[in-house]
């Protein structure tokens, strides 16, 4: 399975802990055949005097030392294995965050964030109790059963003999009752990413919901999706229990005849009292950690069910190519040459061929879904062409460095995200280093100088997530502000920027791209006809490929595709 493969390849890690832990282990288990021995020869002194050591005081110092070794060794096994969970699950936590950050925008848009979030919290943490209790007790299950039988083996061979009969039983009984339970895991943490994802989802979108009316029915549905979890948790639980009483059992039934075997032949004499009572005190030590081994299999359940959906976010996305560096600081020649792109075996992008115009406003036409936004993401270099070429000035911006391509482009998206914190604070996200002179030439140049100013805290004004407290114009005027920060940027992308705004903000937005397009090659997705009518030079993309291009008027005259979405725009 691979789940499986996949956990015991983050075993790897935690590999010297582990054999300090068996050490401590094996420690202990000794210890514990010497505490035996010792309360044995202790008991057996005050039952039959004649037959006992003839130290009692010395063989009771020698139980308490065996067992202040046997506790010191167990709570040092325990805290090595807990410690190196931990460490463990904060790695693979951390290293699935850097594979999320690492995927392109197309790949994360079919990730929920909730689900995202349920996997790697709930998912991970899944794993906590896997490597800090079960892995360990699977070494447990073997040493301390051995070290211990060793000792009843020494002491009486009948009794060995019981022991090496029966001891095997418990884990293949516990495999054959624990089969149901995998199926039952799994489907208890797929219930439980859908209700985390749920909850997550109506929890950032409460508003919306409370203007439908939604928010009650969603509060019910919630409650039927975390019966059904809870529902599946008992099933869990319930196989758990079984398998633990069927252990119980075969256990109890192993030292029911391995006492009932040394009781006749105590009677019999024909074995002394002493290691008659050894072989009784350790039979239930030996049982013990295979027992033990049993109560965690829902850990491990848990943990297999977890790592089948974080399989997914573990996937290593290849780093960008490095390469030539980025062309000079000057507005860039971009050519796009029979470029395709699909994602899903679904075609996005159809042998595109166009060229962006050094210097100038170049818009991006066509209906919704033709790839418009996708041959953004081409631009940007979070997606890579299947075919076809890119070229930068007549290199091809495959061989060019990703990082220092990004630093000369600024995106403007529809919508820019705001993040809980001040104005200040949002603007300083593009350029961290800006001084208080370049922050107020962004203001200016964006129009946010005027929003600032009507502010109760300026720039210091706390804003809400998603931009609570700006209004649509105010929060493109934003992205604006950010574009302008961004020092030696020489290309803009706007992805629909006026799509949202009303009529005057949409015109004081694009009076900022006219001013942009004097020093940057500026490319923008137009939705209103209107945006698309100031720029210098049109493409039309339709159904993934390019039908035209040109200047706008020359296109009108041609009354072809963008004549076709002038007229279906309206007066």
């Amino acid at each position: 399975m691979e789940a499986v493969g996949w956990l015991r390849r983050e075993t790897v890690s935690m590999r010297r802990s582990l054999r300090r832990t068996a050490a401590f282990t094996a420690l202990a288990a000794a210890a514990t055949v010497a505490q035996a021995w010792f309360l044995a020869g202790l008991l057996a002194a005050w039952v039959a005097p004649g037959n006992g050591p003839k130290e009692p005081g010395l063989q009771g110092a020698a139980f308490l030392g065996a067992a202040a070794v046997r506790a010191w060794a167990a709570a040092c096994g325990r805290r090595t294995a807990a410690t190196a969970s931990l460490g463990v699950v904060s790695a693979v936590r951390a290293r699935l965050l850097r594979h999320i950050q690492a995927r392109d925008p197309v790949t994360l848009r079919n990730e929920t964030s909730g689900d995202v979030m349920a996997r790697l919290v709930d998912g991970v943490d899944a794993l906590g109790p896997y490597f800090a209790r079960y892995v360990p007790q699977m070494s447990a299950a073997v040493i301390i059963p051995v070290i211990i039988a060793v000792g009843i083996f020494r002491a009486d061979w009948v009794s060995g003999l019981v022991v090496g009969l029966s001891a095997p039983l418990i884990p293949l009984f516990m495999i054959l009752v624990g089969q149901g339970a995998e199926r039952a895991a799994h489907a208890r943490f797929a219930q439980l990413r859908r209700l985390g994802t749920s909850f997550i989802e109506a929890l950032a979108h409460l508003t919306v919901l409370r203007e439908l009316g939604a928010a009650e029915r969603v509060a019910d549905w919630l409650d039927a999706e975390g019966e059904d979890y809870r529902q599946l948790t008992l099933q869990v639980l319930r196989v758990a229990f079984l398998s633990s009483l069927v252990l119980e059992f075969f256990g109890t039934v192993s030292i029911a005849l391995i006492a009932v075997l040394i009781g006749f032949r105590l009677l019999e004499q024909a074995l002394p009292f002493r290691e008659g009572l050894f072989v009784l005190l350790l039979a239930p030590e030996l049982y013990s950690p295979l027992r033990a081994l049993g109560g965690l299999r829902h850990a491990r359940l848990e943990a297999v069910a977890a790592a089948q959906s974080l399989l997914a976010l573990d996937e290593v996305v290849a780093p960008p190519p490095t390469g030539l560096a980025a062309p000079p600081a000057a507005p860039p020649h971009l050519v796009l040459e029979a470029v395709t792109f699909a994602y899903g075996g679904q075609p996005i992008l159809r042998g595109c061929s166009c060229t962006i115009g050094r210097g100038q406003i170049t818009a991006l036409v066509g209906p919704s879904g033709s790839g418009k936004s996708t041959l953004l993401q081409l631009l940007l270099g979070f997606v890579q062409p299947q075919s076809g070429q890119i070229k930068v000035d007549g290199a091809d911006l495959a061989g060019i460095d990703r990082a220092q391509w990004r630093a000369r482009i600024s995106w403007v998206p529809q919508t820019p995200y705001v993040f809980a914190g001040s104005l200040r604070h949002n603007l300083l996200l593009a350029e961290p280093d800006a001084d208080a002179q370049t922050l107020e030439d962004a203001l200016a140049r964006s129009g946010l100088d005027g929003v600032a100013a009507q502010l109760a805290g300026g720039l210091d004004t706390p804003l809400g997530e998603h931009g609570a407290g700006l209004s649509g114009g105010e929060l493109q005027r934003l992205g604006l502000a950010r574009a302008w920060l961004r020092a030696g940027t020489t290309l803009w992308l706007f992805d629909e920027a006026t799509a949202h705004l009303d009529a005057q903000s949409a015109r004081r937005v694009e009076e900022i791209i006219r001013k942009a397009a004097r020093t940057h090659t500026v490319l923008l997705v137009a939705h209103r006809m209107c945006v698309a009518e100031m720029a210098d030079w049109v493409i039309v993309v339709e159904e993934g490929r390019v039908t035209e291009e040109g200047p706008p008027a020359h296109l009108r005259r041609r009354a072809g595709a963008y004549g076709a979405l002038l007229a279906a725009d309206g007066p």
